[in-house]
């Protein structure tokens, strides 16, 4: 999954568009709302007439090509089951595809079934774009109820997680052994020991060979962080619930790791943030740590050619509570203005639910959110995939629940995040300094 934000506008003239486009769709769906023929989700009578006899509807999707292929078998075994429906594949790659989204909502022409993100659902969901998947039939039984829960905004779901993924730490044992330090115990290790353990690495493993990878580019550790205390990155009315502390502790925590050694410094921390998992520390064999989603896993252990391990984040045994969630890989939400919801929905649960596409997806769009498919694959994926899928599977207790929807503008926030630890790396701003920025300048994206 690509967890950067679309870099073809600044975030706030990218945000602006979006509103724009998004009150231009609104616009053309209260207008569809009385003689233009457009099926009610809810199912009246003349939405019922339209899925009478062979329909089609569209299927829209970002990815790389063998993405593509697949999602293409994937379609044509459900039209096989479904002869009376054709999907129409509507995809492109991840840096076109939010606009080309919002212009097609603008023009009053979404697709049936939209491929979202987390950081994007709230803005299409407020906007009255998306319909609430609860009015349809789409059996979400064999999904977790914290995972689902996911997808649900302003009292009601929008959007239905394909797969599932953890940040965790990926750790290369190999480089611990060169440089004589164990592995930590990722079921009781500390945040203090974490810097600890990474200093001891980078001081044992000889020149060019780090403890591990700087972690401030991402805002996934400091949300777990936050929740390992009590707080919320975001609440669930879509405020900020992290306090300027929590802020400045992570911003330290980097700082404590550059000052011993621990990580690289700054100018190597920032090329390596642009280099991609395969150009990473761990890719290249030259660092024993470094936070991960669960998908990338594969990548990187195919880069470095090591076996490497999942660990939990530390801290999730020393404070209120522990931190770590389950993060859809991406969501399938249904368009609130289709002819033809009936036939969405049942393609939406074809794709969650049926046992031979989920053979055919594997892990693709994460690891499955359905639970009986993820068991009924496991034995069929690589084995990065099925060690991720075991190390989830052993997460399963600890997770408490779920981070709500992000509000809306929360996708400027990687940028803020990504701008402001580079500041902060360089000394050129004091974590405490760096946190109140962080807070003013997210507030002011998300409106609150």
């Amino acid at each position: 999954m690509n967890t950067s934000i679309h870099r073809s506008l600044r975030p706030g003239a990218r945000r602006a568009a979006l509103a724009a486009a998004l009150t231009v769709g609104a616009l053309a769906l209260t207008a569809c709302g009385g003689d233009g023929g457009v099926a009610n989700p809810g199912g009246d009578d003349e939405s019922s007439a339209a899925e009478s006899g062979p329909v089609e509807i569209r299927f829209s999707w970002w990815g790389s090509d063998t993405r593509h292929q697949t999602t293409q078998q994937i379609i044509d075994l459900f039209e096989e089951k479904n002869p009376d429906i054709t999907v129409v594949p509507d995809y492109t790659d991840w840096g076109g595809y939010w606009d080309k989204l919002a212009t097609s909502v603008a023009a009053g022409d979404a697709p049936d079934v939209i491929t979202q993100e987390e950081r994007y659902l709230a803005d299409y969901a407020s906007r009255g774009v998306l319909a609430d998947l609860g009015s349809l039939d789409i059996d979400t039984g064999s999904i977790d109820g914290s995972v689902l829960g996911s997808g649900e905004t302003g009292g009601a779901l929008y959007g239905i997680p394909t797969g599932v993924n953890a940040y965790a730490v990926l750790a290369d044992p190999q480089v611990f052994a060169d440089a004589g330090v164990e592995v930590p115990d990722d079921g009781s290790w500390t945040w203090e020991q974490y810097v600890e353990v990474a200093n001891a690495v980078s001081a044992g493993g000889g020149g060019g060979v780090y403890g591990t990878q700087d972690y401030g580019f991402n805002e996934a550790g400091l949300s777990i962080l936050a929740r390992q205390r009590g707080e919320a990155l975001y609440t669930p009315e879509g405020e900020l619930g992290v306090s300027a502390e929590t802020v400045a502790d992570f911003f330290q925590l980097s700082l404590d790791l550059q000052a011993g050694g621990g990580q690289p410094d700054a100018a190597r921390s920032v090329e390596l943030e642009g280099a991609g998992p395969e150009g990473s520390l761990l890719g290249t064999n030259t660092g024993a740590m470094g936070m991960w989603w669960t998908n990338q896993l594969g990548a990187i252990s195919t880069a470095s050619g090591r076996e490497l391990q999942l660990l939990r984040l530390p801290g999730e045994t020393e404070a209120e509570r522990t931190g770590m969630y389950f993060k859809p890989a991406m969501y399938y939400s249904v368009s609130k203005t289709s002819e033809h919801p009936e036939a969405a929905a049942a393609f939406v649960d074809f794709l969650l639910n049926d046992p031979e596409a989920g053979a055919l997806m594997l892990s693709d769009r994460g690891l499955p959110a359905n639970t009986e498919v993820r068991a009924a694959v496991k034995d069929s994926l690589p084995p990065a995939d099925k060690q991720a899928a075991d190390f989830l599977e052993g997460l399963g207790d600890d997770i408490v629940d779920g981070p709500p929807v992000p509000p809306q503008g929360a996708g400027d926030v990687v940028e803020i995040l990504k701008r402001i630890n580079t500041e902060v790396l360089f000394e050129q701003k004091s974590p405490q300094d760096a946190a109140a920025q962080f807070l003013d300048e997210v507030g002011a994206a998300i409106g609150k």
